[in-house]
């Protein structure tokens, strides 16, 4: 087996493997044994095939598989031994003809494409700065979390006339141009919610209304977009095209939340650890909760932000028609050169960020120990036991139950994933200069919806 790197240029290279009849025959005369003993043939008994009619039936078959066998494996281990740093894999040269016989194997001479992964500086230190926002809460927002709290633990209780917050039962129907009821028209009941209706006209015209009222709708203007209002008439999507923009909406019903009261009971059903007794303390709990909650996607919008900013900045080249050709050969769908071309800006952009990552974990010697991985995992289940009000297994269980988790493959990738972030993120907080900003509730929405 002989193997020759021929440079192209400084991304890429051709990889000229010569295998020699000693590297492959002996393989291929054990195979072939073996279909002798095992081959049904029509007119020979079984394993009394004559050896000329085995290689005839399957002679170039298992050749050209145990030569690919061959060929996998002295390329990786020539890519290994070289340290060869390359996208991909190894892809057969497209025009370059196979040289060797195959009715007579001899030597053959097979050539396979590389592309080389690109050299690359990071513009990153500790005179990089970045914005790390974090939310102001204020009164206002502690306000809101303790009103939202206290809806979900409320009740319904029912209202002669609509409000502002209110929720209507009522029945839609359909009307035609005349402004009459039209026959096999649209009819279902449903709901109303007065927060989330924001055509001023219709907020007016529901206000105060009583039960047995009825009042002419367009169904669009109450509802939030095609598929709420499709669920509202109790008809299909497809169908919105055809039915009429005016509806009677006959009240039946006028429900209002009458929040929890702020007791006792109350903050035991909220807080059973017993930490809160007072409103006092309640919106101390509350303050620190979404401190916490915001710091969180505080972390989240700064990892954005530097990422962004290192793939925006970090200069690539690529070896483009190796990497096009690659995605086409080595992709699990039906995909075709046109639309490779078309989505290549995105691929190399993912590209990019993955050779920045692994860069950053090499050079800092960043590395997820297996025990971290276990005892990650570990953190994630007793969170979901917590989440359903149960207490956690013993040790040697929990052990267990994470190296299960571990086997299933697509689970196991997520929470390597999850781990190489946050250890990233740890890396960017103690590199990079931190600018604290902060800012309103409704401005850091804007922020991490990618605003500035």
């Amino acid at each position: 087996m002989d193997i020759v790197r021929e440079d192209i240029d400084a991304l890429n290279a051709l990889l000229r493997v010569k295998i020699k009849p000693e590297d492959y025959k002996e393989k291929v005369d054990q195979t072939l044994a073996d279909y002798r003993k095992k081959a049904n043939v029509p007119g020979f008994r079984k394993g009394k095939i004559p050896m000329g009619v085995i290689k005839k039936q399957y002679g170039k078959p298992v050749l050209a598989d145990e030569l690919n066998k061959v060929i996998n494996d002295s390329l990786y281990d020539f890519i290994n031994k070289n340290e060869l740093n390359i996208l991909g894999n190894p892809i057969p040269k497209e025009d370059e003809e196979i040289v060797g016989d195959w009715d007579n194997p001899g030597e053959f001479e097979f050539v396979y494409e590389i592309g080389f992964s690109p050299e690359f500086n990071l513009s990153l230190s500790a005179k990089s700065k970045y914005n790390y926002y974090k939310v102001k809460v204020d009164k206002k927002l502690v306000d809101q979390q303790i009103e939202d709290i206290r809806k979900r633990y409320g009740k319904l209780i029912s209202e002669k006339e609509v409000s502002e917050k209110d929720m209507i039962l009522g029945q839609f129907v359909e009307l035609d141009d005349s402004g009459a009821v039209k026959e096999g028209g649209v009819m279902n009941s449903s709901t109303i919610s007065m927060e989330f209706v924001e055509d001023k006209k219709v907020q007016k015209e529901l206000l105060g209304k009583k039960v047995g009222d009825v009042v002419v709708l367009d169904p669009k203007s109450v509802s939030k977009g095609e598929s709420d209002m499709a669920a509202m008439l109790g008809i299909k999507a497809e169908e919105l095209a055809s039915i009429s923009n005016k509806f009677n909406f006959t009240i039946n019903e006028v429900k209002r939340m009458e929040p929890a009261d702020l007791n006792e009971e109350f903050f035991t059903k909220i807080f059973p650890d017993g930490s809160v007794k007072t409103e006092a303390d309640m919106r101390k709990k509350v303050e620190e909760d979404l401190a916490k909650m915001f710091d969180q996607d505080s972390e989240r919008i700064l990892s954005r932000d530097v990422s962004e900013d290192l793939v925006e900045k970090t200069k690539m080249d690529f070896p483009n028609d190796f990497l096009k050709k690659w995605i086409l050969a080595s992709s699990k769908e039906d995909v075709t050169m046109e639309m490779i071309e078309n989505d290549y800006d995105n691929y190399t952009t993912g590209l990019k960020w993955q050779l920045i990552q692994n860069k950053i974990f090499k050079d800092n010697e960043i590395k997820i120990e297996s025990e971290e991985v276990i005892n990650y995992t570990k953190g994630l289940l007793v969170n979901q036991y917590a989440q359903y009000g149960l207490p956690a297994p013993e040790e040697n269980e929990l052990i267990a139950s994470a190296r299960k988790v571990l086997e299933n493959r697509d689970e196991a990738n997520r929470i390597y994933d999850m781990m190489s972030s946050d250890k990233l993120l740890d890396f960017f907080k103690e590199t990079v200069k931190l600018n604290v900003k902060e800012v309103s509730y409704d401005d850091f929405v804007k922020i991490a919806s990618g605003e500035k």
